[in-house]
């Protein structure tokens, strides 16, 4: 589990297509980082291989490629990075499960005195899933929804600690980001789910 907070914005040194997936081998300022080790990578839940020479190698499988922009990266690209919570650690973020709902894509990219305000057109279906306020994790980084413009939209206000210690600064309109939803609300979607289809309830 993780929080959303990032600790760390590595890069990308190698990656290679596998039989199984895509490996991908990451330059991080980690010294302990084990094998077998969980680490969020712009969000996606990966599992250390090996790790030495201030790098680490993960696999993702080839059921996580489409649902992610895993495929996409390549040697130089930065990724938001966050190891997984210790049973004593803050939560100060959000509960971040580190599985990617789906790809969203930057459609909007303003700034408005020391924020900047970026929009994310929703994939089909997550919209139900976020609430004025609520939580929402974007690229691996825990945000607080600022705004919904409209049905299929999410505006988010990035600070400038967070513009400075992560990659979301970087991002511009047309750039596509992994999207997870906050837990609970999935949870609340499944259990109302009877009553919203009018289906009998036991």
């Amino acid at each position: 589990m993780f929080s959303g907070l990032v600790d760390a914005i590595g890069t990308v040194a190698a990656a290679r297509d596998t039989d199984a997936g895509r490996e991908l081998t990451i330059e991080a300022p980690y010294a302990d980082l084990a094998p077998g080790e969980s680490v969020a990578v712009n969000g996606a839940c990966l599992t250390v291989r090996d790790a030495a020479g201030g790098k680490f190698t993960v696999a993702a499988v080839s059921s996580t490629l489409p649902r992610t922009t895993i495929g996409e990266w390549k040697a130089g690209t930065r990724v938001n990075l966050e190891r997984a919570l210790r049973a004593d650690s803050r939560l100060g973020g959000h509960i971040v499960q580190g599985h990617v709902d789906a790809v969203g894509e930057i459609s909007a990219r303003e700034e408005s005195g020391d924020a900047l305000l970026l929009s994310v057109s929703l994939p089909a279906g997550l919209s139900d899933l976020v609430v004025p306020l609520g939580s929402i994790t974007i690229d691996g980084v825990s945000l607080t929804v600022n705004d919904l413009p409209d049905s299929d939209t999410v505006q988010l206000s990035i600070v400038d600690f967070t513009r400075r210690h992560t990659t979301l600064g970087d991002l511009r309109p047309g750039a596509r980001v992994h999207v997870e939803a906050d837990v609970i609300a999935k949870y609340v979607q499944r259990m109302v789910l009877p009553y919203r289809s009018g289906a009998e309830i036991p």
